[in-house]
């Protein structure tokens, strides 16, 4: 049933407006824009047609069938559309309009969970973005692509209690060069909630990663068993709002939702399998690399750079959230000082200096790898030293991702158009290239946790 969100054959927006600057008509003129394949009806009773498209006073008015309804109206009018709608045979709905139990306003929010449940029409809303599907081409976010950019398809999908984090979540993603495959702001969750989708996403071919921010859960032992469920399919990342007192107060007047605690709620989530992230960088960093990587079998991580600084700091890093950097057994040392210059650092980080080329990169990481001391390889490939082609450097990453059975990540810096866009070809490859250390280290950890929690 949650499909006709994703791949309706007709949608009717309803309070769909001329004026530029009204909800209504960016809701519809994102679906024009994204060249949603479907027919598009808007409804609106003071208008004959809306951006060249007949208007119809009422959905009830549309002569032919209608799969998918956004309501953009006042909560008070809300509930009387969505009705209108499923008497008309509507299957699916997105109430978009703000102003219910956020507020303390709950009787119109009842009123849809009534409509709802008696009519059998799935809600997403109210107070809501609703969802953006780039591959299927539905977008029915009130936020201009001018202002908010959208990312191009991907492997993970997210769902959203906030449509402010949202929005916020696609402009990063956007900027960073990275896809999604579903995008889903659910707001108050009248009907359709964070299990119904996670267990839709489970089932969903386009998607390998689901990625959860949650602000409250109403019926814990269902999702707990719908992410025991999920997890046995794909990983699912969680974000988790109101992690104090003063986050469970603001959750309370932004979705109605009550937070409860946050330790159980967390405990939760990874008893069901989960990987619980606390930041938003770790929100969106992880669920990239779990989408292109094998997890790791255990927490030995080995440090490749050309960059001895950045060597100290991923060191640091990495001990500091609990995961070992082994030192070289003798042979693999002895290994790596025959391949490489004399002058060269070997260890671990094995630092290829300033002189280095991706043939070395190439090289030491083989090594690395097939030696079988370590667990996870961390390069280091910084591109502002003469040997460091990006062309090359891509070659060479890609052959030794293909040749090695150990999960890669990188951190690289952009330090211009040619390398982003080289950085970006890398990710798109399967390789997650990171901004800092930092970044790398926590999505590291957090694949270490997952394969041990597994295993």
């Amino acid at each position: 049933m949650l499909d006709y969100f994703f791949k309706p054959s007709s949608v009717a927006v309803i309070g769909a407006s001329r004026d530029p600057q009204k909800i209504g008509n960016v809701v519809l003129r994102r679906l024009i824009e994204i060249g949603y394949p479907g027919r598009v009806y808007p409804v609106n009773p003071k208008a004959e047609e809306v951006m060249g498209l007949k208007s119809y006073p009422s959905i009830e008015d549309i002569p032919d069938q209608v799969d998918m309804a956004v309501i953009v109206l006042r909560a008070d009018l809300a509930p009387r559309a969505l009705e209108n709608a499923a008497k008309k045979g509507v299957k699916a709905a997105i109430v978009v309009s703000g102003g219910f139990s956020e507020i303390g306003n709950v009787e119109p929010e009842l009123e849809i969970k009534r409509i709802s449940k008696e009519y059998g029409i799935r809600v997403i809303g109210p107070n809501c973005l609703g969802v953006y599907d780039p591959k299927n081409r539905v977008d029915t976010l009130f936020l201009p692509e001018e202002m908010i950019p959208r990312p191009h398809p991907g492997k993970v999908s997210i769902i959203t209690q906030s449509g402010s984090l949202g929005s916020f979540l696609l402009t990063w993603i956007y900027q960073q060069g990275r896809g999604i495959s579903k995008f889903i702001s659910y707001g108050n969750k009248a009907d359709v909630n964070e299990s119904d989708l996670i267990s839709y996403l489970a089932e969903d071919e386009d998607t390998s990663v689901i990625a959860a921010y949650i602000e409250g859960v109403d019926d814990g032992r269902r999702f707990l068993e719908t992410l025991k469920e999920a997890t046995r399919r794909k990983p699912v990342v969680v974000l988790k709002g109101g992690r104090t007192q003063s986050g469970d107060r603001v959750v309370r007047s932004h979705t109605g939702s009550i937070a409860g605690s946050s330790r159980v709620f967390e405990a939760a989530a990874r008893q069901g399998g989960a990987v619980v992230v606390e930041t938003l960088e770790e929100f969106v960093d992880v669920p990239i690399a779990l989408a292109s990587q094998p997890l790791p079998k255990g927490d030995r991580v080995g440090v490749i750079t050309n960059g001895g600084g950045f060597g100290i700091i991923a060191v640091d890093s990495l001990e500091a959230k609990g995961l070992r950097v082994p030192k070289p057994s003798r042979e693999l040392e002895e290994k790596l000082r025959a391949m490489l210059p004399p002058y060269y650092p070997v260890g671990n980080p094995t630092d290829l200096t300033g002189d280095s080329t991706p043939e070395q990169f190439l090289e030491t990481g083989l090594a690395f790898a097939e030696s079988g001391e370590f667990d996870v390889l961390y390069l280091i490939p910084l591109f502002g030293v003469p040997g460091m082609r990006p062309g090359e450097v891509e070659k060479a990453l890609f052959e030794l991702k293909s040749r090695i059975d150990i999960p890669v990540v990188a951190v690289a810096v952009p330090t211009n158009e040619v390398v982003k866009e080289s950085l970006l070809r890398l990710e798109k490859g399967g390789i997650p290239v990171y901004s800092t250390p930092e970044r790398a280290s926590s999505v590291v950890k957090r694949m270490v946790e997952l394969g041990t929690r597994l295993r």
